[in-house]
């Protein structure tokens, strides 16, 4: 994997554990609203800390996006499990959240399973009914019975 890879899926951890928290912060300031009351959300869209938080959780899908495009689901997942650990030690210590054992043992289960994906491969090959490969393989590895039968012409 290359480093812009790399460099994408810490963008997903990073941005996500931030913008949640800056949009918990400013939710925290605003108080409860209701969709029966359309001032109350324009309000709290107009908090700064929301505003910012959306903005670094709009960055967060921009990068996921990014990210589901070159792997798949079930390894820009768990990749970005990471920011759990992120989130929790801002919630803790920035926020003043209580974090229970418990929560903490589910942190460490959910990283933990990272070491398993991060050994497999990015992305699967996912093959036809007809024995050819689909597109996004096809594109990175020669199909070998083309280059069989160019070769025997």
């Amino acid at each position: 994997m290359t480093f812009r890879k790399y460099l994408v899926l810490a963008g997903v951890t990073v941005f996500a554990a931030a913008g949640d928290t800056l949009l918990s912060h400013g939710m925290k300031q605003a108080g409860s609203i209701s969709l029966h009351h359309l001032q109350g959300l324009v309000l709290a869209l107009l908090n700064p800390w929301v505003a910012v938080g959306i903005l670094l959780l709009l960055a967060f899908f921009a990068s996921y996006m990014n990210a589901l495009s070159w792997a798949d689901l079930t390894y820009v997942l768990p990749a970005t499990s990471l920011g759990y650990v992120l989130l929790a030690l801002v919630a803790k210590f920035a926020l003043h959240e209580q974090v229970s054992p418990m929560r903490w043992l589910g942190i460490a289960l959910i990283s933990g399973g990272v070491g398993f994906v991060a050994g497999g491969p990015a992305l699967t090959a996912h093959g036809h009914g007809d024995g050819t490969k689909s597109s996004l393989v096809a594109e990175s590895e020669p199909d070998v019975s083309t280059v069989s039968q160019g070769a025997e012409r």
